[in-house]
């Protein structure tokens, strides 16, 4: 992907081959999800197979939900993980004890749910991934909502927007929110877990093709 685009994190991986496709399509983060009530959940084992198969320029991101310190700092190690997302009620001393640790901290805040947006402030994290805050699990549900209400946000934030997102519509969220990057799972899946690397190309090709004039932040 280019500088005049947002970048691009698929999220919720579960095989080495479909993060190494993803990885030669040209994404920039991929997500793995540390949360055994997630359909995408996987084992330390797999993480880690996938970290240390990713070529150096295509970040892991492991994702949590109220993880302890010590569990998180366990995987991070073990599995060669270059960055972290809490999707949970975390506080912000964990966010600054993890930000000392040197790796990219990234926080999930919501739109309708909490912590809210305006928490921000309260955070020393790298970025902020925004998104909806309805559903069952603590992720986006592929719920849609109106992404445009960030715009103001990812001119003070890093922004990483999430929630609902597809080949179809991504176009419509970037021009209206303008984030620095963008992480999709479900919109780019043919089953949880399950990538579908027609649909990650086409996701991707429909991200490079949105040339705004904004100076974009480099998250990953």
């Amino acid at each position: 992907m280019n500088n005049n685009c947002p970048q691009v994190k698929v999220c919720g991986l579960t095989s080495v081959e479909e993060a190494l496709g993803c990885a030669d399509l040209g994404v920039n983060a991929i997500g793995c999800v540390f949360f055994p009530k997630s359909p995408r959940h996987l084992s330390e084992i797999q993480a880690k197979e996938i970290s240390m198969a990713l070529p150096s320029g295509v970040k892991t991101v492991g994702v949590f939900v109220n993880e302890s310190f010590s569990n998180i700092m366990h995987k991070i190690e073990f599995c060669a993980i270059n960055a972290v997302q809490l999707h949970g009620q975390e506080s912000p001393e964990l966010v600054s004890r993890l930000q000392k640790e040197k790796i990219i901290v990234i926080k999930a805040l919501f739109a309708e749910g909490k912590p809210t947006i305006e928490e921000a402030k309260n955070y020393e994290a790298s970025a902020f991934l925004v998104e909806c805050g309805r559903g069952v699990l603590p992720g986006g549900n592929a719920i849609e909502w109106d992404w445009e209400t960030v715009k103001s946000f990812g001119c003070k934030y890093p922004l990483i927007l999430a929630g609902g997102l597809s080949p179809e519509n991504i176009s419509h969220a970037i021009s209206g929110s303008m984030p620095d990057a963008v992480d999709v799972s479900s919109g780019v899946e043919s089953a949880p877990g399950k990538k579908n690397l027609g649909k990650v190309k086409s996701f991707l090709k429909a991200v490079s093709m949105c040339k705004l004039k904004k100076n974009f932040r480099k998250i990953f």
